[in-house]
């Protein structure tokens, strides 16, 4: 993957839109770290294969970048993005690495669904 470039990223998001498009989001600050601390409280989010259509889509922010995706009945928003890849499958990769390099957000935009 590669630091995100804006226009780069925001021309993307842009061939996705209008279209039936499946959508990976997912968040973490370490959930499988609690048993190691226990006043550390953990807490995440994860969705797959979400079948959606947006009309458009924006990233923001000077860096980590901010995502949202704008549907016909509301918003998928991703925050903390510093990463992108288009991969050999046309998917669009997205990923915020916190500080120590961990995965603490991904955004994942594909025309098919994405394998379990």
């Amino acid at each position: 993957m590669e630091k995100i470039r804006i226009d780069e990223v925001q021309q993307l998001i842009n061939t996705f839109a209008t279209e039936q498009v499946y959508i990976h989001l997912e968040t973490t600050n370490g959930a499988y770290a609690s048993h190691n601390d226990e006043t550390f409280f953990s807490a995440g989010a994860y969705i797959r294969n979400a079948e959606v259509c947006y009309e458009y889509g924006k990233i923001v922010g000077e860096g980590p970048y901010r995502i949202g995706l704008k549907l016909a009945i509301g918003w998928i928003y991703a925050e903390g993005l510093t990463h992108f890849e288009l991969d050999e499958q046309g998917r669009l990769l997205l990923a915020g690495h916190g500080y120590d390099g961990k995965l603490a957000v991904a955004l994942q935009i594909s025309k098919t669904p994405f394998k379990y």
